[in-house]
């Protein structure tokens, strides 16, 4: 049986440079998923983009040939460079579909969800409004949307993430291709609704029997997705071959590389001995926060619940984690810790500067308080590439805060900056670049030096891996980790992933719908995780091994209403059990 496409000798470059995807080679069979696995730069998304012509307009394809065969005979073999713009045009979205890696920039903000949807059927089936929104609506339904008729009429803003993502499934699927693209097309997700997500993409291939071609860096994925694997790096193939050889026996360096890299749930031998938490930095006691979304018309205001009475302690020097999914409550909660969210009255938060001193009130602190407060609480946000202005120099981005707080002279503060870039491990010559110069990585090790540039006790850590590759991620771990001992600083790191958590912190509170559904060492709870949320977070963690699929019967389980859950841990609205001791140390929230 002939490929269904076959990428020849294919090399790619901008300019006079030297090309950024080099003599790349490979086919992929009907209804057969292949992998393209590598770091960011590494080519894979080119490649990809390739074969539907949509370069970006200074690249150069300078030689190779790409090879569409949809009716599997000689004749109708295609190479897809050499086709005019108007033969391209059909095949674009109705033979060959392609999911982006970020919905919200793929998605026009002007139109409905459903409008963008039925316009592939417009523009490649010819079919009336009332036909394509009938089989929109029907997409919908089998991508999951629990009310299609309302994700329909809904602008993309007004959508979630995940639901975001699942209209872009449903508007590359709409037109049954033959091929499937899927770029990064879990990586912004919650492992939750990734592991949904996954498991909706292999059903609708089976129903259809589309081929995919998965672009990843997560080992996991692949493990879970796919039946071959090419390994690229700086625009090479590294390493090809059917999914059980490579990931069962990988054999070039740069692969075990990514293997190392790859954050995996622990196997804990036995349960961890509850914090001694007689000299907490951080106390959330009783925290609440409510929200009032206004209705347009004469439709009712409706309150939401960011936080619902949580209670957490960060003993000093030590690493507590909050978990759970977006909408969770976790960086709300994040945001009260540093006072830069007003909580429900009732609600209090205390900070303790150094052993022995008085405990801060935080959210009923002066003005005074509020800047002395923020010298020794700092925060490294999610984003890397929004968190320092494109304007400023990095300098001026790590003296900032220090001419804020009215710290030193000039000298001394570039005498700073330049210390605090050793420290997460770049160069002081970089001082005088601008953002745009450097990789995500180091964006990220450039944010953790603005925040140490006052020198902290306390730092508030928003997801500071999860836009990373697997590798970048490892450094920025292991960066932190050396950061937190060498400094004696204490972390309060909010995550979706076990995996990451695992690895760095010494406490974990799980969060869903704004309430604390379990809280234990981390050691306790990869033993003995009680609740079913708890249960479906780990089980929805990606594993670079055939042997261990995604289980999604118990994520499905675990990330479902609370009214399905069982009936030890089940509630309807707000009728919430309490969170009651297991053990020492030891929290679930369930039944007596």
């Amino acid at each position: 049986m002939a490929p269904l496409l076959e990428v020849d000798n294919l090399s790619i470059g901008f300019g006079e440079a030297p090309p950024v995807v080099s003599n790349v080679s490979f086919s992929i069979e009907p209804g057969e998923t292949l992998a393209l696995v590598g770091e960011s730069g590494s080519g894979k998304t080119l490649t990809c983009r390739s074969a539907l012509r949509i370069l970006p307009g200074t690249a150069q394809i300078r030689q190779g040939q790409i090879r569409f065969n949809p009716d599997q005979t000689v004749a109708s073999a295609n190479d897809l460079l050499a086709l005019s713009e108007r033969k391209m045009r059909d095949i674009r979205g109705n033979s060959i579909s392609m999911i982006f890696q970020e919905p919200m920039r793929s998605l026009s903000p002007l139109h409905r969800i459903g409008n963008q949807v039925s316009e592939v059927l417009r523009l490649h089936r010819d079919m009336t409004p009332k036909e394509a929104h009938k089989l929109v609506l029907n997409n919908f339904e089998r991508v999951g949307f629990p009310d299609p008729e309302r994700a329909y009429q809904s602008y993309p803003f007004e959508l979630s993430g995940g639901m975001r993502q699942r209209a872009m499934i449903a508007m590359a699927m709409v037109a049954k291709p033959s091929l499937l693209i899927a770029d990064e097309p879990t990586t912004a997700l919650d492992v939750t609704t990734q592991a949904q997500v996954l498991g909706l993409i292999k059903d609708l291939q089976q129903e259809t029997g589309m081929s995919v071609i998965l672009v990843t860096h997560d080992l996991g994925v692949v493990a879970n997705m796919a039946e071959q694997v090419v390994v690229m790096n700086k625009g090479r193939v590294m390493e090809s071959g059917t999914a059980e050889a490579v990931l069962g026996s990988p054999a070039h360096g740069y692969t075990k590389k990514l293997f190392a890299a790859a954050p995996m749930i622990p196997e804990v031998a036995e349960p961890a001995a509850p914090l001694d938490i007689e000299d907490p930095i951080l106390q959330l006691r009783r925290v609440r926060k409510t929200f009032t979304m206004r209705a347009g018309g004469w439709k009712e205001s409706k309150e939401i619940y960011a936080c619902r009475d949580v209670n957490l302690v960060l003993p000093r020097g030590k690493t507590l984690a909050v978990v759970g999914e977006s909408g969770s409550g976790k960086t709300t909660c994040a945001r009260i810790a540093l006072g830069a969210e007003i909580p429900d009255p009732g609600s209090e938060i205390f900070f303790r500067p150094k052993a022995g001193e008085a405990d801060v009130a935080i959210h009923d602190m002066s003005r005074s308080e509020k800047v002395a407060f923020q010298k020794q609480a700092q925060m490294v946000f999610q984003d890397p590439y929004s968190s320092l202005s494109p304007r400023m120099r990095i300098q001026e981005a790590l003296t900032e805060p220090m001419e804020i707080h009215k710290i030193g002279d000039r000298t001394a503060r570039r005498d700073k900056a330049a210390e605090m870039l050793r420290w997460v491990g770049l160069s002081p010559d970089m001082l005088s670049r601008y953002p745009h110069a450097f990789s995500g990585g180091q964006r990220q090790r450039l944010s953790i030096a603005r925040a140490l540039t006052l020198d902290p006790v306390l730092l508030v850590c928003d997801e500071p891996t999860s836009a990373l590759d697997v590798s970048v991620q490892d450094q920025i771990l292991t960066l932190l980790e050396t950061i937190r001992d060498g400094m004696g600083l204490s972390y309060l790191f909010i995550s979706h992933d076990l995996a990451v958590v695992s690895r760095i912190a010494d406490d974990v509170a799980v969060m869903r719908q704004g309430m604390v559904v379990e809280q234990a060492p981390a050691e306790t709870l990869f033993y003995n995780p009680r609740h079913p949320y708890t249960k479906a977070l780990i089980a929805a963690q990606p594993e670079p091994d055939l042997n261990r699929p995604i289980d999604l019967s118990l994520v499905s389980k675990g990330a479902g209403a609370p009214d399905t859950w069982g009936e030890e841990f089940r509630f309807d609205g707000d009728t919430a059990p309490d969170l009651i001791e297991l053990e020492p140390g030891h929290k679930v929230r369930a039944h007596v």
